[in-house]
């Protein structure tokens, strides 16, 4: 019965991921307006980020149109697929969850945040336009 389950539940997922993925391209809002000087500035404050995430998690999703719409450059690491990023979220992190948020801070530490809604709020804060 287990195996029954388990099979329904990865063709449910191969079935929604295509449209998941679709509502996500023609729902993702527009990026906010900067001057160039600003956005440069925005640049090298988000070259120290990176997002754990998986193609078609719903909370992913959410994460990836926040960013787009602060018209942020955050490098997303899939930690479905890729058995490199999924070990260092894992030995970083301590756990296997998206999405997550790794910080490098400027004294070198690293920082990881996991919810999407706290990860939503931190960027908010961050890079929210005045």
């Amino acid at each position: 019965m287990k195996v029954i389950i388990r099979y329904f539940f990865r063709t449910l997922r191969l079935v929604l991921t295509p449209f998941m993925l679709l509502s996500e391209k023609l729902s993702t809002p527009e990026s906010v307006n900067r001057s160039a000087e600003e956005q440069a500035r925005v640049d090298e404050a988000s070259k120290d980020l990176a997002l754990y995430q998986f193609k078609a998690c719903p909370f992913c999703i959410k994460v990836r149109k926040e960013i787009a719409r602060l018209g942020l450059n955050i490098e997303t690491r899939d930690a479905q697929h890729d058995p490199e990023h999924r070990a260092a979220l894992e030995a970083g992190g301590g756990r296997v969850k998206v999405p997550c948020l790794k910080i490098r801070h400027e004294d070198g530490s690293e920082g990881w945040l996991y919810e999407s809604g706290e990860i939503k709020a931190w960027l908010q804060e961050r890079f929210e336009p005045a």
